[in-house]
């Protein structure tokens, strides 16, 4: 596997990925993703701030995210990942993980992360909340129910992730009684939560099983995220048709 970047780079093409997928722009951001609700999480928060970037489409396949220049960049061999050639201390800046690429693309930007400093730990519960759980078991219940696990008989480990997916749709209708967002103002915990929404609805086609739409705060919420200009053009970038 070829090594990952550990010294100060001050640019985009000291990192190996970019000998597989090489910068147009090297002094812009470098977004090395596909439109999955984690990979949505990222470019909807790019196309937010307003931030210059490429988008390179990575296969979700060995020939892509498993490949040595991806690994190189993100050995959990997962999307997303960036390169951010301006980043702390005049160095470039190689990210993997959503939770931890919003947090930072939010204190890059001072954007989207609370107006102070209780709403910012706030939104930090609330992205952990997505990351720890709604993403996680949406996932498995996509597995079990859309993608190989659909064929095993015992259908307990499907039930087991449907009853805790609508679980946590309960939490969210319940913190979303009488607010619009979830910390706050709208925020990155809201850019790691709804695209896992919208997943389940548009991708698993569970949310007549889910009853997601039965709660009447969810639904909304999903309309208000779904309704924002940079939520529509990030929700396919880089551009796939699935």
């Amino acid at each position: 596997m070829l090594d990952a970047i550990t010294t100060s780079a001050d640019s985009v093409a000291n990192f190996p990925i970019s000998k597989r997928w090489p910068a147009a722009n090297p002094n812009i951001l470098q977004l090395y993703s596909m439109p999955t609700p984690n990979g949505q999480k990222v470019s909807i928060m790019l196309e937010e701030i307003g931030l210059d970037y490429e988008a390179h489409k990575i296969p979700l396949n060995d020939e892509g995210v498993s490949s040595p220049e991806f690994l190189s960049l993100n050995p959990n061999n997962k999307i997303p990942a960036i390169i951010d050639p301006n980043g702390p201390d005049g160095q470039a800046l190689g990210l993997f993980e959503s939770g931890a690429i919003l947090t930072y693309l939010a204190e890059k930007s001072g954007k989207f992360q609370g107006n102070t400093e209780t709403e910012r730990w706030e939104v930090q519960q609330w992205l952990m909340f997505q990351m720890g759980g709604l993403g996680p078991m949406s996932g498995q219940l996509g597995y079990f129910l859309t993608f190989a696990g659909k064929d095993i008989e015992d259908k307990r480990p499907l039930n087991r992730y449907l009853t805790e997916v609508k679980r946590l749709f309960d939490v969210l209708e319940r913190r979303l009684q009488d607010r619009n967002w979830l910390a706050g103002d709208y925020s990155i915990a809201d850019m790691a939560v709804a695209p896992w929404l919208n997943c389940i609805e548009e991708f698993y086609h569970a949310a007549d099983l889910t009853g997601l739409r039965d709660r009447k705060n969810l639904s909304a919420y999903m309309d208000r995220f779904n309704a924002r200009p940079a939520v529509q053009r990030g929700a396919n970038i880089p551009a796939h048709d699935w």
